[in-house]
């Protein structure tokens, strides 16, 4: 659909995009999405727990949530500590544990003794009270 605008359209997008960036206003139009509930195989019907939710957003919304992922990634990624490996691009739990896997090799060939930790830490904003923690973000530097 976005491949057949005219140019004029595809320019009036870019300001349309730009001025959410500029004023930190999403139209709420564009927050809208449609659910269509999609049901696992081999799963009955009948049970709540066998669909999943698909939610279908509108192209123009998807567009500009990419503009600004892309923004967002770019202004956060020189912060990032090396070892945090999920949410990047091009670091993937493979590259990890192969470094892991690099330095227990390292310390086996020069006798030490190696201990891991892994955390899997699943869920852990879903019961987080959002009003203090956005205060929080908001008072605090921005780097």
């Amino acid at each position: 659909m976005l491949q057949r605008l005219p140019i004029k359209s595809i320019f009036r997008l870019v300001e349309i995009i730009k001025a959410i960036l500029q004023y930190h206003h999403f139209a709420n139009l564009w927050k809208t999405a449609i659910v269509v509930s999609i049901i696992n195989p081999d799963k009955k019907a009948q049970k709540p727990f066998s669909c999943r939710p698909i939610s279908l957003l509108s192209s123009l919304s998807k567009v500009a949530e990419s503009v600004i992922l892309a923004r967002l990634e770019e202004a956060t990624e020189c912060h990032m500590i090396p070892y945090q490996f999920g949410f990047r691009k091009k670091l993937s739990t493979i590259q990890q544990l192969l470094n892991i896997t690099e330095s227990i090799r390292e310390g086996f060939e020069c006798g030490w003794e190696t201990g891991v930790v892994f955390l899997d830490i699943a869920k852990a904003f879903d019961s987080l009270d959002r009003r203090p923690a956005l205060q929080t973000h908001r008072n605090a530097d921005p780097w």
